[in-house]
């Protein structure tokens, strides 16, 4: 809903100049004038025309990996699942995910419960822009934050996956207790099926997809609404035999690559962040 290619230039040159690699940065529509799907259609049909012309930058196509931060890592792994249909493409070297929403089904995670207050990404606000991006009612955020949008059934698909055994118990310390889903609501999962589907929640793709994918770079920040889905993220590549590099900053929040060094005070974490993602793209 909010960004740029001028927003994101400091950000993308240094990746570019410390990993050595060529950084194409991508601009696409944003909601509400252009409504979902068009963000990560966008996305896919530029990467699509790079992969078919890569040579003519001077880029191996066996190479090429793709990334994003929140919203635009979320579009990474819907890419990388529509490019496995493509054989008439280079397959994926890596793909890059900072800090990204991957599930709407369970907003009660630890992180979400944790950080539901910090800046700059608060627990109900993910609802809230997710229904304006997707042009919905947003009378509907309190009825989504308690789950009543999934379906019984997907709920005991997902109910592994979901599992806090995934999480590993050092991220449970902080204050949590453990909230079971509201009670189903047909009415309002009718208005939002898309939520659960895996071009919107990534961690959902069947196993005989995921293991297709490629080495993923992950990062997650203790502060952040979204730690949890890079953590329960990471552990199904694991568990699918893809090669997965973690990095937790564990002084991070919610956009901090974008407040790296403001004039006024610094985020060393943001910018190790970003040295980080530099060092792996770097080391491919």
């Amino acid at each position: 809903m909010i960004g740029s290619i001028r927003y994101y230039q400091d950000i993308t040159s240094k990746i570019a100049k410390e990993s050595e690699a060529v950084v194409v940065v991508v601009g696409y529509r944003l909601s509400p004038e252009h409504a979902f799907p068009t963000q990560w259609k966008d996305c896919l049909a530029a990467t699509v025309h790079f992969m078919k012309h890569a040579e003519e930058h001077g880029v191996d196509p066996s190479q090429i990996a793709i990334g994003g931060d929140s919203a635009g890592g979320n579009f990474a792994t819907v890419i990388s699942q529509e490019l496995l249909g493509r054989p008439d493409l280079p397959k994926l070297r890596a793909q890059v995910l900072i800090y990204p929403g991957l599930q709407a089904l369970d907003f009660n995670l630890p992180s979400y419960q944790q950080n539901a207050a910090v800046p700059i990404l608060f627990q109900d606000s993910v609802v809230y822009y997710g229904l304006k991006y997707f042009l919905k009612d947003s009378s509907l955020v309190d009825d989504i934050l308690k789950g009543s949008h999934v379906p019984d059934a997907f709920r005991q698909k997902c109910e592994k996956w979901l599992s806090l055994d995934n999480i590993p118990e050092k991220f449970k310390r902080r204050k949590y207790e453990r909230r079971p889903l509201g009670p189903f609501k047909p009415e309002v999962h009718k208005q939002v099926p898309f939520l659960l589907q895996t071009t919107f929640s990534s961690l959902f793709v069947e196993d005989a997809i995921l293991r297709q994918f490629p080495e993923t770079f992950i990062v997650s920040c203790e502060y952040d609404v979204f730690r949890d889905d890079s953590l329960l993220y990471k552990k199904r590549l694991e568990e699918n035999g893809v090669k997965v590099t973690w990095f937790h900053a564990e002084q991070g929040f919610h956009g901090i690559i974008n407040l790296c060094q403001l004039s006024l005070i610094q985020f060393p974490a943001g910018v190790e962040i970003l040295e980080k993602v530099a060092d792996f793209v770097r080391g491919l």
